[in-house]
């Protein structure tokens, strides 16, 4: 998927596993933003409606799972935690490019994988987003400079709030610390450059 690609609001009948081989595949959920970088997918269980986005180019696959069998999977969107195993089959399937699975060992072989992705924890967001307005300009802010090193009692001056506030929210909103979330922010923005080996 080229850079700065998405696919507009759309809903459907069936669960979709999306997972990014590299960059950082994004969706949005409502007012929720879902990122997720390969050690992440992203699960979205039949009717949620959503888009699909991404900042730099990626390579990326979607799983799409019938109503009936997503029944042990999550009943939300989340971003899950994925085990080796689980990216070792994902990689297997890339490589191997089925549609419809036509042999009874590439279905056992895709009933393992949703076992395995029923049992991956939830991790929310890779990066939370938050729709508290102060926050949310000290975020954006960020995301646009990355580099940025204002200390958050400068960050909170521009905000109109507090450090103390601001580190509340973070807590409340992100459930993390502003300094970790910024990390993070930064690992984002590294892969593709890491990537391309620059």
């Amino acid at each position: 998927m080229p850079p700065a690609a998405r696919y507009p609001m759309h809903r459907h009948d069936w669960g979709e596993f999306v997972y990014s081989f590299t960059g950082v595949m994004e969706v949005r959920i409502g007012d929720s933003h879902l990122l997720a970088p390969p050690q992440y997918g992203i699960w979205l269980p039949p009717h949620i409606e959503h888009q699909g986005l991404n900042r730099q180019e990626v390579c990326y696959c979607s799983l799409y799972v019938t109503e009936e069998l997503c029944t042990d999977l999550p009943a939300k969107a989340c971003a899950l935690n994925l085990n080796p195993l689980i990216r070792t089959l994902l990689e297997h399937l890339r490589m191997k490019k089925p549609s419809q699975p036509q042999q009874p060992q590439e279905t056992r072989l895709l009933h393992t994988l949703l076992d395995q992705l029923a049992i991956a924890p939830c991790a929310g967001s890779y990066l939370p987003s938050s729709t508290d307005p102060a926050l949310q300009k000290i975020l954006s802010i960020l995301e646009d400079d990355p580099s940025d090193n204002r200390t958050l009692h400068a960050l909170a001056k521009i905000a109109n709030t507090s450090e103390r506030t601001l580190i509340r929210r973070c807590k409340q909103e992100l459930g993390m610390s502003f300094p970790e979330w910024k990390q993070r922010l930064r690992t984002l923005k590294a892969m593709p450059l890491l990537e391309k080996g620059a």
